[in-house]
């Protein structure tokens, strides 16, 4: 399970990246900007909830960052994750994790439920960004779909 979850979370960074070029490639929307702060926010968030650190953030919402910001904040999301994985057991998967919503209500999942909702959370909110860059005008949108990383992985 270590492994596949940490393939995701590559994949997981190659998509990001590549939403991102495409941000930069024109005149984003604003709206474009604050989905990828929360997208990269929520990855925070999940991170210190599975690792039951103290929250450090308030809002999955905060102020949207700057393109390049978030570009820079990638790597090092990606780096958090897969060393949070890579340091776990197979057992650690199954673990419950206890944690409040921001609204302040308590939960439990499973941690391979959270690491697979930390996936999908991004791959959902990339196919809004990519939305909005096409009803901002984009003729074209980067390949981010799963099968196509794991092609390019294989050749």
């Amino acid at each position: 399970m270590k492994a596949y979850f940490i393939k995701l979370f590559d994949y997981n960074k190659f998509a990001t990246q590549q939403i991102l070029t495409a941000m930069a490639d024109k005149d984003t929307p604003a709206v474009t900007i604050k989905l990828m702060t929360h997208l990269l926010t929520t990855e925070l968030v999940w991170l210190e909830r599975c690792s039951l650190a103290t929250p450090t953030m308030t809002t999955p919402w905060p102020e949207p960052l700057s393109i390049d910001q978030c570009k820079q904040l990638v790597s090092p999301r990606h780096q958090a994750w897969t060393s949070f994985i890579d340091e776990l057991s197979e057992a650690d998967f199954d673990k419950v994790i206890p944690y409040h919503s921001f609204a302040g209500d308590y939960y439990e999942n499973q941690l391979n439920e959270i690491i697979t909702h930390v996936i999908n959370h991004g791959t959902h909110t990339r196919a809004q960004i990519g939305q909005q860059l096409k009803f901002a005008g984009a003729q074209t949108l980067p390949i981010t779909d799963y099968s196509y990383y794991l092609r390019l992985l294989n050749s």
